[in-house]
Order: C-alpha cells, then sequence, then structure tokens
C-alpha cells in the first residue's frame, strides 16, 4: 500500500471529516498532503463540525458509541471508516455497531488501510553489503535491563511477570510502577539514558492481542541501540514487523527465571549481544504516509465498495487476545 497509485479521478478534491474522540494533531485542509509529498494531494482534512461540506469518506475515531453514531447522516457514496490504534481490550464494545462501517484504519495486517505504528523496510542486497554495521554495542552499557511503565494493572498481567524477572536479575521501573523517575515530558533525555545505560528494554504492552505492537518496542528499543524483550503481540507479528533477529520473545522461554538467565549470558558475552544489531544498516524504518495512501484510495476509480458485516466480531474474533496466563498458539 505504501507506493499505491491507483487509476484515479482528479477532478474534484475529496473531503475527509474526522468525527469521535481524538483530533490527530495534523493540520486542516490539505497541507497534510502538501507536506507529505503524496504523490496523489486532491484531499482536505475537516473537523465534522464543517456542516456546509459533503464529505467523501468520514474518520470515527476509536471511541465512538451507537448512540453517537446515530447523530451522523452518512450522505449517498460517503465512506465510513473506522481508525483505532489501541487494542482491542482498551476499546468499548461494537456489538450494536454492525454493519456501519466501509473500511478499517487499524495497526492489524488484515485492515482495510493498515497503520502500523512503525514500519521496517529493508534495502536491496547491493545497499545492505556496503553499510553493515561493525559497532559494539554493548560498550558502556553497565546495566541489565529498563521498562517504562504506568497503568500497573493490565490483562496479561505484565508487571506480575516483571515482578518475578527481578527476582533474577536486576530490571530498573521506570513511572508510575517503579521506584525510578525520567520525565517523559523530557522524552529525547529518557531515550538518550536507555541508549547510553542499558542492554534491554523490556517491552511489554498492556495486552496480549494480535499484530499489537507500539512505539515501546520500536521507538524506545530498536531506535535507541537497545534489545526489545517483546512482550505482547503473537512472536509472528513480530518476526513479520521488526528486522530480522532483532528481539527476544517472552514466549521463547519457557519462565522468567530462564528468560533472566539467557539475558545474563548475553550481558557477559558481547559477540552473542551484538547479534541482535547484525540488521543494522540492512534496512530502515520508513513512514508509511497513511494519510497518503487514504487519499490514494479515496481517488481510486476501483475503490472497494466494502460494507465490514460485523465490526465487532472482525475486531474480537477468537483469539485475536489472549490472557496473561495463556501463549499464543505456533
Amino acid at each position: 500500500q505504501i507506493t499505491y497509485r491507483p487509476e484515479v479521478d482528479l477532478s474534484r478534491n475529496r473531503i475527509i471529516l474526522i468525527s469521535g474522540s481524538g483530533d490527530f494533531d495534523i493540520p486542516r485542509g490539505q497541507e497534510k498532503f502538501i507536506q507529505d509529498q503524496c504523490p496523489i494531494k486532491n484531499c482536505e482534512i475537516h473537523r465534522d463540525d464543517s456542516k456546509s461540506l459533503k464529505a467523501d469518506a468520514r474518520l470515527f475515531n476509536i471511541q465512538i458509541s451507537y448512540s453517537e453514531l446515530a447523530l451522523f447522516k452518512r450522505n449517498p457514496g460517503e465512506i465510513w471508516i473506522l481508525y483505532i490504534l489501541e487494542g482491542p481490550l482498551a476499546t468499548i464494545d461494537y456489538t450494536l455497531l454492525g454493519e456501519v462501517f466501509n473500511w478499517t484504519a487499524t495497526y492489524r495486517h488484515d485492515s482495510t488501510i493498515v497503520a502500523p505504528y512503525e514500519k521496517w523496510h529493508a534495502f536491496q542486497e547491493e545497499k545492505k553489503n556496503q553499510t553493515l554495521s561493525v559497532k559494539n554495542y554493548a560498550s558502556g552499557k553497565k546495566k541489565l535491563a529498563a521498562i517504562f511503565v504506568s497503568n500497573c494493572e493490565t490483562s496479561n498481567n505484565r508487571m506480575g511477570y516483571v515482578r518475578e524477572l527481578k527476582k533474577y536479575m536486576t530490571v530498573d521501573v521506570y513511572g508510575a510502577c517503579g521506584h525510578h523517575q525520567c520525565d517523559r515530558s523530557s522524552e529525547l533525555e529518557c531515550f538518550e539514558m536507555l541508549k547510553k545505560d542499558y542492554k534491554f528494554y523490556l517491552a511489554f504492552e498492556n495486552s496480549n492481542c494480535r499484530d499489537y505492537i507500539t512505539e515501546k518496542f520500536f521507538r524506545n528499543a530498536l531506535m535507541n541501540d537497545v534489545v526489545p524483550v517483546a512482550m505482547g503481540a503473537h512472536p509472528d507479528d513480530y518476526a513479520r514487523s521488526a528486522p530480522p533477529n532483532s528481539f527476544i520473545h517472552v514466549e521463547d522461554f519457557e519462565s522468567p527465571q530462564h528468560l533472566a538467565r539467557y539475558l545474563k549470558v548475553l550481558d557477559k558475552n558481547d559477540e552473542l549481544y551484538n547479534d541482535y544489531f547484525r540488521w543494522k544498516g540492512t534496512g530502515d524504518f520508513i513512514d508509511t504516509k497513511f494519510w497518503c495512501r487514504l487519499c490514494a484510495m479515496l481517488n481510486d476509480l476501483n475503490k472497494p465498495e466494502l460494507i465490514i458485516r460485523d465490526i465487532a466480531a472482525w475486531w474480537r474474533q477468537p483469539e485475536v487476545c489472549i490472557r496473561g496466563d495463556q501463549i499464543w498458539r505456533r
């Protein structure tokens, strides 16, 4: 979808109205599409209080209820899109919404428009061979593992796992659930501390749901030269989303004790630790240009005329999420 450029109708601008909670923190009008240098940019973004505008698409952000939805009138040909970046367990029950939405825009790979938190893109083979890194990523790092966390009670009991892990190794817990502090308003300073001091970052999500991999994994760890220890999505989802051999998943170990034992082995062996950074120079994290792709789809002469038959069943289908005491089926 990233390079998607369909056969288009550019005869007029496409109007996108944003409804529901959240403001997306983006400029109004056409500016976003110009900023992102979209190949197709004849789209405009407006809030849903723009009563005089006839929308081509209406983007509903996460917490939209049946009673709220009933207040909106759909014009002929108007595409309704449900936009969600939270996990299913953090959203309301969509059962009553039925056959309302045409498209979905979420982090899940089976969405109409896939909107991941980050996207890894491997270079072509000839470029890989030119840029492989030989840096020692263990150099100067004196601390073992850290986690930034503010929500202490979660469906996957991530803090229970952390407490068990701390019986066998040192884990510095930053935020409301621990005794260490790093002002997240100074985010760059926190990232710099991670990069300089720590070998591992516990990228533990607040729920274990398919494809749910947030900035904890990408920004806090991978982009700051720290090896992420992952809890959340299925191991296959991480393998599909991350650079090769760049992370450790808790399910690869029988228990927190076994994980701690392995991390201590890596701590004492720079060569083994650096194996988790062999991907450096073989690819990059890229902007997936969500708004560009949305604009292109709205202009597509052959765009899908979909109706999501049961949004609740799709969003919370069996085995999309598991409890903390369960494991993903391999």
